[in-house]
């Protein structure tokens, strides 16, 4: 089951969401998860941080699923 993580906007980048659900704890980390890890963007593989995420949007790394919500 997806765990939701609620933005105040219209969108997110992929960065953001990743601290905000406290994936990582920086952008850094962000950077270095995306290129050493498997992280699906609606079931597409995605190495870019800055991909814009939009309400339903889901994010899955690893064993943990994040549901984008507003």
């Amino acid at each position: 089951m997806a765990v939701e993580v609620r933005i105040s906007g219209e969108e997110i980048r992929l960065g953001q969401l990743l601290k905000l659900a406290g994936v990582v704890a920086a952008g850094g980390e962000a950077k270095a998860l995306l290129e050493g890890e498997i992280v699906l963007v609606n079931d597409e593989h995605e190495t870019r941080r800055g991909r814009k995420l939009h309400a339903g949007d889901r994010v899955r790394v690893g064993e943990e699923e994040l549901l984008v919500v507003t």
